[in-house]
């Protein structure tokens, strides 16, 4: 399967039908969102920051983490009506016509 974000949000279409029976409110998809959006700040945090791991956070997998918000993120897309791929390719268009000269031209991230 070639998993383009459109065929990505089919995928968990069909899932939810199959074998979620139907979708959470979306409201309740937001706040799970937050959850897993917590839950990688957590992981991170213990990953990459001062924290340390706690006995059973050490299996927590950086990939899976993002994974599932990405299904809660494509629940709400398939919810509200967004195709994800084509207001991905948006964002990435306005993205580049905003900020091309002002990260180029931003001393904080040239090269020491």
């Amino acid at each position: 399967m070639d998993y383009t974000l459109q065929n990505c949000q089919k995928l968990v279409d069909d899932w939810i039908h199959d074998i979620g029976i139907r979708y959470f409110s979306e409201l309740t998809n937001t706040a799970i969102l937050m959850e897993e959006v917590g839950e990688l700040a957590r992981l991170m945090a213990r990953h990459y920051g001062d924290q340390s791991f706690k006995e059973n956070e050490r299996n927590r997998d950086l990939g899976e983490e993002m994974a599932d918000i990405f299904f809660v993120l494509i629940c709400l897309a398939n919810q509200t009506g967004v195709d994800l791929e084509a207001a991905f390719k948006k964002s990435i268009e306005k993205k580049t016509q905003r900020d091309t000269e002002r990260h180029q031209n931003n001393v904080k991230l040239q090269e020491p």
